[in-house]
């Protein structure tokens, strides 16, 4: 009889004892005596049996007490993304408070993605949707389990959801340097649309597919022509949102015959990025020019100076969507959490 064959009942007709009692042996031993368990032990090993399944036992149970978190990217995305990466530390905490376990579920390939949600041994799903949103809510839904989306860009209301104000909260952050006087800014966007990227125009934004990026760009409008600057003098690059495309976009914003005073990064990865190409060249932040960013990523705190954001309250997030999955509470509307504006250095009044 090959090894990968062998079951319990084998194992209590090879010992000569009912199934119930070889049940015990690994489920119950302090019920079996000891010379009963030691032979159903020994029989066990010699044929090969390490005993049963751990996966279907808490299947059959209905819960294995842990949170998949999944993305439509590879798995160094949840490392090395200053966004993915506070919030995968922030649901790390809620879980480890509760003993709760985590498992990444993460593939660029729609195959590998498919097989990866499918086979997660898990209660839930807090799904990161940046990039691939209805792509995770659609293999999710297949699995019937609860799941939460976490930036998501569909607008489908049945979506279960938890947002930041992403509208009022760019809004707040070029009112906070309108106020500091002033009126040459630039936009670095995260993605409005797939595989492009470059200089985009109102209609692009009017456009655009994620939500997110698109709420931000008119944010930053709806406060700036409050200030007299309309929106055709606002240039944006949509980067998407790492080193080439962003150093691109600075390229581009800064060959114009007069460049931004201040530049608006839809995220703090694009303004960290910013702050270090403007000081390769020679300029200081916020002297020559200032940055504020989105997110409000611990790195913010850690650089000279220290960046100026719309900080995302990670801790909040974290405990709702955990709180969602693990007890199946799921809410029927989505939900929405303000941000916050922290002012550190990177954010001045423009030179005179």
């Amino acid at each position: 009889m090959a090894k990968g064959t062998i079951r319990l009942a084998d194992v209590a007709k090879a010992a000569g004892v009912s199934q119930g009692t070889a049940s015990n042996v690994f489920s119950r031993p302090d019920v079996v005596r000891d010379e009963v368990r030691a032979h159903v032990l020994e029989t066990a090993k010699r044929l090969g049996y390490a005993g049963p399944s751990l996966t279907g036992r808490l299947l059959r149970a209905g819960k294995v007490n842990a949170i998949g978190v999944a993305a439509v990217e590879p798995l160094a995305y949840f490392f090395d993304d200053p966004w993915a990466r506070a919030l995968l530390a922030a649901i790390s905490q809620v879980c480890d408070a509760s003993g709760t376990g985590l498992a990444l579920v993460s593939a660029k390939d729609r195959q590998k993605l498919d097989w990866n949600i499918k086979s997660a041994l898990v209660d839930g799903f807090i799904l990161l949707c940046v990039e691939g949103g209805e792509k995770l809510v659609h293999l999710t839904r297949e699995r019937q389990l609860p799941f939460i989306a976490l930036a998501l860009n569909d607008e489908d209301a049945s979506i279960p959801s938890i947002s930041v104000d992403n509208l009022g909260g760019a809004a707040v952050a070029a009112r906070h340097l309108a106020e500091l006087g002033h009126r040459h800014f630039a936009v670095l966007a995260t993605e409005l649309s797939d595989d492009h990227l470059g200089p985009v125009g109102i209609s692009d934004i009017d456009r655009a597919i994620y939500s997110t990026s698109r709420d931000r760009a008119l944010g930053y409008w709806q406060a700036l022509e409050a200030f007299g600057i309309r929106r055709e003098d606002v240039p944006i690059y949509e980067t998407i949102n790492d080193k080439p495309s962003v150093e691109a976009g600075l390229d581009y914003l800064f060959s114009a015959l007069e460049p931004p005073t201040a530049i608006l990064a839809m995220s703090d990865n694009i303004a960290l990025l910013t702050i270090n190409w403007l000081r390769a060249r020679g300029l200081s932040v916020p002297q020559d020019i200032s940055v504020i960013g989105f997110d409000g990523v611990p790195e913010g705190g850690m650089v000279e100076p220290g960046l100026t954001t719309m900080a995302q309250p990670f801790a909040e997030i974290a405990r709702c969507a955990v709180q969602a999955v693990l007890h199946d509470a799921v809410p029927a509307e989505r939900k929405m959490i303000g941000v916050t504006l922290v002012v550190r250095g990177s954010t001045a009044a423009p030179k005179s």
